[in-house]
């Protein structure tokens, strides 16, 4: 008997359910008895579900009374930096973010600085990827100029792109020739 083979979407959800964007989450009171006890917990669920898993985690720890937690480790984050007393709403958003949008969902964070910028960012403001600025800067003149072939040799580009990056946009690059533009508002 053979099993059907799952489609690409359906293949990428049981990825994403088993938690690629991950936190440890350590028992305080077991770390500051020199034992290590804690458990990976998938961040890419409801803030209280992740609550549940770490009193879970609690409840079994060797310690009597343990109650307090520390994230002590995390993966999957794209770079996005938590910290250890990171609140279970602001790791699920920023996991959900980050699985919806990957490496360039990371990038506006960091760039931007929060969660919310990013999100607006890519929602309003995203023109596109590119293999570099000033491919965009072309793209962006012959879909607005007629350009007469004699003079098309003659246009810089890539000073073009460094103008447009002063006033009009900015970039997230999130790997080789893999320029992410975004209008500046």
């Amino acid at each position: 008997m053979h099993e059907q083979p799952i489609p690409y979407e359906e293949d990428k959800k049981m990825k994403t359910s088993q938690g690629d964007i991950q936190i440890y989450v350590a028992c305080l009171a077991s770390y500051n008895n020199g034992i290590l006890h804690g458990a990976w917990i998938n961040a890419e669920q409801a803030a209280y579900a992740i609550y549940d898993e770490v009193q879970a985690m609690l409840a079994a720890s060797p310690m009597e009374d343990a109650e307090e937690w520390a994230i002590h480790d995390y993966e999957g984050f794209e770079g996005v930096r938590l910290s250890e007393w990171s609140g279970f709403a602001e790791v699920a958003k920023l996991a959900a973010f980050i699985a919806e949008h990957g490496k360039i969902g990371a990038e506006l964070i960091t760039y931007l600085g929060s969660l919310e910028d990013a999100r607006k960012a890519i929602e309003d403001s995203y023109a596109g990827a590119y293999r570099s600025l000033a491919e965009f800067a072309e793209e962006m003149t012959e879909q607005s100029t007629d350009i007469p072939e004699n003079l098309r040799f003659y246009i810089d580009y890539d000073r073009m792109a460094r103008d447009i990056e002063i006033n009009d946009v900015f970039t997230v690059e999130t790997g080789f020739e893999q320029v992410h533009v975004f209008w500046s508002h």
